[in-house]
């Protein structure tokens, strides 16, 4: 590999946009969307970015395994492990890892003694990651959702459809060069 091609894999491993790496890298502007997908189906240049991408999961601990057991805990959550039995919430250090992951936010209220010192807090809100988008995206990586846009031909479009299910049974289609000397004589 050359040095502007190493230099390419540096890049785009920052934001996986070829475009911009290219460009990053030192190649022209008015050529860089055709360098930088030429240089992702390099075979050299390919591996490189795998070999990259591998060393910096390895670095930082984010693997696709790893974001996808997050979204679970946040798509399964049970909202009753944040409980007691009396309805009261559990403090935060009683929590279980799936139930404290889940909670983005928490809005507490304070009371002060006359030293501005905490006598007493008190849990007014939880709000909880979003289930939902949660559950969207597990469903997506599944393949449970059907996300493309699908064009339908004439075959089946509804007028086509219509018009072949009447065929036969409307009025017939009159020749123009019949009519046009009937509407002359008037």
């Amino acid at each position: 590999m050359t040095p502007r091609q190493r230099r390419f894999v540096e890049e785009y491993i920052v934001d996986l946009n070829a475009t911009q790496a290219a460009i990053r890298a030192g190649y022209s502007r008015r050529t860089a969307v055709k360098i930088g997908s030429e240089n992702l189906i390099k075979p050299d240049i390919a591996r490189e970015i795998q070999r990259a991408m591998d060393e910096r999961a390895a670095r930082t601990g984010v693997t696709a395994e790893r974001v996808l057991r997050e979204i679970a805990k946040l798509a399964f959550l049970d909202i009753r492990k944040a409980f007691n039995a009396d309805g009261s919430m559990k403090p935060l250090d009683q929590l279980d890892d799936d139930t404290a992951a889940a909670i983005a936010g928490l809005e507490v209220s304070e009371e002060l003694d006359e030293d501005g010192e905490v006598v007493r807090a008190r849990l007014k809100k939880l709000k909880l990651s979003d289930k939902i988008g949660a559950l969207t995206l597990l469903a997506r990586h599944l393949g449970m959702l059907n996300d493309k846009l699908t064009l339908k031909g004439d075959a089946e479009n509804p007028l086509t459809l219509l018009v072949k299910a009447v065929q036969g049974t409307s009025i017939k289609p009159v020749q123009t060069s019949a009519i046009a000397p009937a509407l002359s004589t008037h």
